[in-house]
């Protein structure tokens, strides 16, 4: 195999004395060390069973939630998932291999729409409150974002760049329940939006959001909320502080607008007036962003710091739901990995007689010609990474997370010692 290799890449190089570069020779010890390492074609990824589990009673990492006066829909693990108000009576409503995200109630509560990746792309989809197989609606390769439904629950509201060439952006469309070609709408274009209860407006944010990318972000591009009359296509912005702030996810209730914002520091939710305009805030969070808001029936559930939580509009209590979601959670299945594309880092040893390798957080190093791979870790359940070498060749340097924060390590490259 090593003498192959090399002819290989002496055919490519010109006719004079062969000294590979420092990435030929990098190629040629990534190539050996997928083929002859044990270590390299296999390892198991995960702790055994028990270590490190979620809590099935009180699950975190439960995101964009909905809601209707009997249910709340959640996504958890790729997964789209409903319970009860009170967080009991969890199901799961799909287990593709695809993600699901954005999940919405129709107007009576009966279906749930969300966008999915079934079929190699993002389309838009229904599902029974109670569970069956999804219908989908769209089929353009575009990617189709939920929204919500019309207030007569015969259409879907979606986002999307289909009808965008730079995809710098996306528009509205709404696709019927019964199947058809899909609408756009007069809006120019919008990234998030809901209908008012009686559906004579909208409300919407018209650019994709910076401040995912920049917190605190008080550029030109922030994220602000427009209300649109449908009848006359007027358009007026709920107001902001004069240095600029970023409202998200509107939610359109009764005269208010829920949404949240950063304009007083960590993202809360406010409430607009749309009579007297009026902007009140609900919630003092300032440990964690408040994330992905619904409401319906006066009530409004949000995500924050990994839980749900429930706040009645009425009287301004919020409360963390309680929600176990037991899911197999394959991905944490103690299971064998190998090839090289789990090579994320690597570095050559300053003889370039051996190199380190970061492979799916632990630390290896091979030899280029002779010897054996060492496994330097043996850290299933940490995370090791962005190994280099000290320039006497004696020892590795690396990042884990053993403690539960990254931390700089040094440990003997011979395998000793730690």
């Amino acid at each position: 195999m090593r003498a192959s290799l090399r002819v290989a890449l002496r055919a490519r190089l010109p006719s004079c004395v062969w000294r590979p570069s420092p990435l030929c020779l990098l190629f040629c010890i990534v190539s050996l060390a997928v083929v002859r390492s044990p270590v390299l074609r296999a390892q198991r990824s995960v702790p055994g069973p028990g270590e490190g589990a979620p809590d099935v009673s009180d699950t975190r990492l439960l995101g964009q939630p909905a809601l209707s006066d009997t249910h709340i829909a959640l996504i958890y693990a790729g997964d789209l998932w409903v319970c009860d108000l009170d967080g009991r009576n969890v199901r799961r409503l799909t287990s593709d291999e695809g993600v699901e995200s954005a999940p919405a109630f129709s107007p009576d509560g009966q279906l749930i729409a969300f966008s999915a990746q079934y079929d190699g792309n993002t389309d838009a989809f229904v599902v029974p409150v109670g569970g069956g197989v999804p219908r989908r609606l769209t089929w353009h390769p575009g990617e189709d974002v939920v929204q919500g439904f019309t207030t007569d629950g015969k259409a879907v509201l979606f986002a999307s760049p289909r009808a965008v060439f730079t995809a710098r952006y996306t528009q509205l469309f709404t696709v019927p329940l019964a199947g058809s070609m899909p609408t756009q709408l007069a809006v120019p274009h919008a990234h998030e939006a809901t209908y008012s209860p009686d559906g004579s407006h909208l409300a919407y944010t018209p650019l994709s959001p910076r401040h995912l990318q920049w917190k605190r972000y008080r550029g030109g591009a922030v994220s602000t909320i427009v209300t649109y009359r449908v009848s006359d296509h007027t358009a007026a912005t709920i107001p902001q502080p004069t240095e600029r702030a970023n409202d998200a996810d509107p939610v359109w209730v009764g005269d208010t607008i829920y949404f949240r914002s950063d304009r007083n520091g960590e993202f809360n939710l406010f409430a607009y007036d749309v009579r007297t305009k009026a902007i009140r805030q609900l919630t003092e969070h300032t440990d964690f962003p408040v994330l992905n808001a619904a409401a319906a029936n006066g009530r409004i559930v949000y995500e924050q710091a990994g839980w749900l939580h429930l706040l009645d509009a009425r009287t301004g209590q919020s409360e963390r739901l309680k929600i176990g979601v037991a899911a197999d959670l394959v991905e944490r299945r103690p299971r064998f990995a190998k090839g090289n594309e789990w090579i994320r880092d690597a570095a050559i040893s300053p003889t370039g007689a051996r190199a380190v390798f970061e492979f799916r957080g632990e630390i290896v190093t091979v030899p280029a010609e002779k010897g054996d791979p060492r496994y330097l870790t043996t850290t299933p359940s940490d995370h090791e990474r962005s190994p280099a070498w000290s320039p006497d060749g004696k020892s590795v340097a690396y990042f884990s997370d053993t403690s539960g924060e990254y931390e700089l390590h040094v440990r003997p490259q011979d395998g000793s010692g730690s």
